[in-house]
């Protein structure tokens, strides 16, 4: 199937350019310039991928990014010229799924753009039927819901697939690598400081305390694994 694509930014030169290069590669385009226009067209138009700027009037993309997560898992790729890992942090607090930082080039805004519609697909088939609890974390992968503390916890697609797999390899050492090309794609097997904004944020939502994590261990220089408390 084709997919579709919202781009949701006030920039017409840049939108034409995206545009441009995603349609080049087959994708349908539906374009707006503002964040209201852009959830009316998310609303009408279903897309299966929103790239959505930060910067826009009436509504700004983390308003837009906010309000889309409430009600649909639709991968969103936040573009920014804020590339502060603050700014990206707070994107993510909001439910986006990948950011990529102005300016950039279209070949690395493509294959991101490959990617998240990949884990997009690969997030619709069912889990392998693993779980994990104990008195503090649990864990069901087959029904994709995780419990802390007693409280569900909402994961973004991405944040799921990740500790997804770690859970899968849990107690195994997982390499940088490893991980990157199994959650994100091959586009992102050099990006390990991506890799750590992520794990850091997934330890926010699952840890007892985010700065002594007892479950997603770092092994220095390696990569990361899941520590089984029982």
């Amino acid at each position: 199937m084709i997919s579709k694509i919202l781009i949701v930014d006030d920039d017409p030169m840049l939108s034409e350019l995206i545009s441009y290069s995603l349609e080049s590669e087959g994708y349908v385009i539906v374009r707006a310039q503002d964040g209201r226009e852009g959830l009316r067209k998310f609303e009408l138009e279903k897309p299966d991928l929103v790239i959505l700027d930060v910067s826009m009037p009436k509504l700004n993309g983390w308003e837009v990014c906010e309000r889309i997560r409430a009600v649909s898992d639709t991968p969103v790729m936040m573009l920014t010229a804020q590339g502060q890992e603050e700014d990206i942090i707070r994107g993510l607090d909001l439910g986006a799924d990948d950011y990529l930082t102005k300016p950039f080039q279209v070949r690395v805004l493509l294959a991101r753009v490959r990617s998240a519609l990949r884990r997009a697909d690969l997030s619709s088939e069912p889990e392998l039927p693993v779980t994990y609890t104990d008195e503090y974390l649990s864990i069901d992968l087959e029904n994709r819901r995780v419990t802390v503390d007693g409280k569900i916890t909402k994961l973004t697609p991405t944040e799921y697939k990740l500790l997804a797999y770690l859970v899968q390899n849990k107690g195994r050492i997982l390499t940088f690598r490893q991980i990157l090309e199994n959650v994100w794609g091959f586009e992102y097997i050099d990006d390990i400081d991506y890799l750590r904004v992520y794990i850091w944020h997934l330890r926010k939502k699952i840890e007892p305390d985010s700065k002594n994590p007892i479950y997603v261990l770092n092994e220095l220089s390696t990569g990361y694994r899941f520590e089984p408390q029982k």
